[in-house]
C-alpha cells in the first residue's frame, strides 16, 4: 500500500474512534476527557481530509496531500507552543509533537513516490 493511502486511511480510523468513543481518544492522548466536542471536531477534520484524499486523484490528491502536511505541522506547532507555555506536560505535548510531525513527512514523502498520486485498487 502506497504512503498516502495508508495516511488517508489511519486519518479516517482515527477521526472515526474520535467520533465514537471521543473520551476513550482524549484520554489515550494524555488529554482530559471532559471536553469530548472538541475530540469530535478533531475526528470529523481527519475524516473529511482522509476521505477527500482518497477519492481524488492527479492534481488535486496532491494539493489534498500538502494541505495534510500542513494541518500536521499546524498541529506539531501548536502541540511544541503548548509545551513551551506550560499548557500541556511534556511528555504529552512532544508525544503529540512527533505524532503530527511524523504525519506530516510521512505525507510529503508519499508525494515522492508516484503510484501514490494516483487512484489505486486495494
Amino acid at each position: 500500500m502506497n504512503p498516502v493511502t495508508s495516511l488517508s486511511l489511519g486519518r479516517i480510523g482515527v477521526g472515526v474512534a474520535s467520533l465514537v468513543r471521543p473520551e476513550l481518544v482524549a484520554s489515550t492522548m494524555g488529554a482530559s476527557s471532559s471536553h469530548p466536542l472538541l475530540t469530535q471536531w478533531f475526528g470529523s477534520r481527519e475524516i473529511a481530509l482522509g476521505a477527500a484524499t482518497l477519492l481524488s486523484s492527479g492534481s488535486a490528491r496532491r494539493t489534498l496531500v500538502l494541505i495534510g502536511a500542513a494541518v500536521d505541522g499546524a498541529d506539531a506547532a501548536t502541540a511544541y507552543a503548548g509545551v513551551q507555555n506550560e499548557l500541556l506536560p511534556r511528555q504529552l505535548g512532544y508525544a503529540l509533537v512527533g505524532v503530527a510531525s511524523v504525519a506530516a513527512v510521512s505525507g510529503l514523502l508519499g508525494l515522492r513516490v508516484k503510484k501514490s498520486l494516483s487512484v489505486q485498487p486495494a
